[in-house]
């Protein structure tokens, strides 16, 4: 039985695995996307979520926090300032995993993970709709149809 396992390892001792993870972060934030295996998108999702929320409220705690966990001053910085500003109002759901196929060397199943407010090509057919209320009763009517006019019609003249 595997309760209480909830930590996928990697194949790799626990100091290994927390420095591989910071590393991976801090490149994830400094590019905005990442290659990698899909049990290390899977596991950098769940590492790095929690940091991106902390950088959302700018305190002196949040930072020495995210400091712990990502070991980098400029990585640190460039969260708490461009990151945290871009994704503000997003209640969560910060990071996209997209599966790429499996490595040509030894078969490995590899995915992209990103920082989703950074693609512009999927946010690009999704502007913001105006969110409206809209009531039952069908307080409003639409509009009468104007005609338009056809070549046809204009050619009977």
């Amino acid at each position: 039985m595997r309760h209480g396992k909830k930590v996928n390892h990697l194949g790799r001792q626990t100091a290994h695995r927390k420095a591989m993870l910071a590393n991976m972060a801090c490149s994830l934030i400094e590019h905005k996307r990442i290659n990698t295996t899909v049990a290390k998108a899977k596991a950098l999702k769940q590492f790095v979520e929690p940091m991106i929320t902390k950088s959302k409220t700018d305190t002196t705690h949040n930072r020495r926090l995210v400091m712990a966990k990502l070991r980098q001053k400029g990585a640190v910085a460039e969260l708490f300032r461009d990151v945290a500003a871009k994704i503000g109002d997003r209640p969560g759901g910060y990071t996209r995993i997209i599966k790429l196929g499996n490595r040509l060397g030894d078969n490995a199943d590899m995915a992209m993970i990103e920082l989703v407010d950074y693609n512009e090509i999927y946010n690009a057919g999704k502007a913001k709709k105006k969110t409206t209320r809209r009531s039952r009763r069908g307080g409003s009517k639409p509009a009468a149809a104007v005609p338009v006019e056809t070549k046809a019609s204009n050619e009977e003249e």
